[in-house]
């Protein structure tokens, strides 16, 4: 670790409060989708399950959308108080994608989200449901925006740098937005976003059905969800591949941190554990395979992987967390791949519902993609370094020239007392409404709980006399 100077200190801070911030879009952009499913559903059936079980999700969306603004809004402060500098020379390509943001996505988000929430006894029912389909668009078209201007951090083009003015100058929009690493980005946190929510879906679904509760509502989410994750886990394992074929052609070091390679070579092994040594360039403990990592990078076991040492020292990032990270995120992609196709098996044994094992696997990995989200992210963000805009721009001169290390240090203390209390306070109201559930159907009755079902128990009938068999 280096000494815990200012450029560290700031890094460890905006590290810290964009971890927190993240957790809460990756959330709203899956849940947004999910509850447009939903109520077109209910537009299409009458049903009464699909309304109640959109106002109960609905709830927790609304909980994670409203903490995601607030912490994002102190990211935008930190721009301008620790990292001056490197707003002042990005600031020309940057600053316009980030209003776009604003003006393209916050706003409709913002102008539908009160009809959204309260406007089920105000507005029509297909009003409604277009205000659920626009805030859950904005999501979609708020990450287009924040991911393209990362991603030209990642990989910048179609603007230089003017040495005269000393900023970045924008050559082509068009460039600037659809660089080289953005549609691989974009999609692959969209999917990663979607799935992390249909784990949540899935988790807080399964643990009403082993508990025994609102196992009428739950049914009905938790097979949307497995069906998520089914197609979802897959896809995310396709877009990661085809991403990380654009990080080698466009970022080799970090290709070579997240494998531990120190040496240009072919058949590059995939290495399971190992213990990196920067100082001495080196693995300690080293658990490999021979040749897959080059059959997995280049899809040639042949294939020539970049090692650290085609670098200085200098210009390498912090090996041990780029490695360990990205273990696991692919250690998780690859458990989320499990229980899709678990799933696939028990529902095609019409066991989906009944499969107590499954159900617990469930409950255990609720927050998991959320970890797998911040996995990849340490992997994105540390492998970059030691550049804050890839090539050209260092960290070191990005920093603002007037802060000190007290102030920096007394602003990450602050931090994380203050977001520990809404951290918290955000977990006590989630586990809250949890805990209360969705409003029970008055014209279903709930059927024992899953320990004591059967394929093909008949629910006690309906007022207007109509049963529902379920398996």
């Amino acid at each position: 670790m280096p000494d815990a100077d200012v450029v560290v200190l700031s890094r460890l801070q905006f590290a810290f409060t964009i971890s927190f911030h993240i957790i809460f879009p990756a959330l709203t952009i899956g849940l947004s989708g999910f509850l447009v499913l939903v109520e077109a559903f209910w537009l299409r059936t009458g049903d009464e399950a699909w309304r109640r079980l959109y106002q109960f999700w609905v709830r927790l969306f609304a909980l994670s959308f409203g903490m995601g603004v607030v912490s994002g809004i102190v990211l935008e402060y930190e721009f301008g108080t620790n990292w001056a500098e490197f707003s002042r020379i990005v600031g020309p390509v940057l600053g316009p994608l980030m209003a776009y943001e604003v003006l393209t996505a916050f706003f409709m988000e913002a102008g539908f989200l009160g009809i959204m929430l309260f406007g089920w006894n105000k507005v029509g029912p297909r009003l409604h449901f277009l205000a659920t389909c626009l805030v859950g668009a904005g999501t979609v078209v708020s990450a287009f925006w924040i991911l393209s201007a990362n991603s030209w951090m990642q990989t910048p083009a179609g603007a230089h740098f003017d040495a005269a003015a000393g900023h970045f100058v924008p050559d082509s929009w068009v460039a600037v937005i659809f660089n080289p690493s953005f549609p691989y980005r974009f999609t692959h946190m969209v999917a990663a976003a979607y799935l992390t929510s249909a784990l949540a879906i899935a988790g807080i679904s399964a643990g009403y059905l082993l508990a025994g509760k609102h196992t009428v509502l739950a049914r009905k989410s938790y097979s949307i969800a497995l069906w998520a994750i089914l197609i979802l886990a897959p896809l995310q394992i396709f877009l990661g591949d085809q991403h990380g074929l654009n990080v080698l052609e466009h970022q080799p070091v970090k290709v070579a941190a997240m494998e531990a390679n120190w040496d240009r070579q072919a058949r590059a092994p995939i290495i399971f554990f190992a213990i990196p040594d920067a100082k001495n360039e080196t693995n300690h403990y080293e658990i490999s395979i021979p040749g897959i990592a080059s059959l997995i990078l280049t899809h040639d076991i042949d294939g020539i992987v970049p090692g650290l040492k085609d670098v200085p020292k200098q210009d390498r990032p912090p090996v041990g967390i780029v490695f360990w990270s990205f273990r696991v995120m692919v250690g998780l992609g690859l458990l989320f791949l499990l229980i899709g196709a678990w799933s696939a098996v028990s529902r095609w044994r019409g066991t989906l519902e009944t499969d107590k094992w499954l159900m617990r696997l469930a409950t255990l990995s609720t927050p998991l993609g959320l970890v797998a989200i911040l996995a990849g992210w340490y992997v994105a963000e540390v492998g970059r370094q030691p550049f804050t805009v890839y090539g050209h721009l260092r960290t070191v001169d990005s920093i603002s020239p007037v802060v000190d290390v007290g102030a920096v240090t007394t602003s990450l203390i602050v931090f994380l007392i203050v977001y520990g209390g809404l951290f918290g306070a955000y977990l006590y109201y989630v586990s809250k409404i949890i805990r209360v559930g969705p409003k029970p159907l008055d014209e279903y009755a709930e059927p024992e709980a899953i320990q004591g079902a059967r394929p093909g128990l008949v629910l006690p009938p309906r007022k207007d006399g109509e049963g529902e068999v379920y398996s």
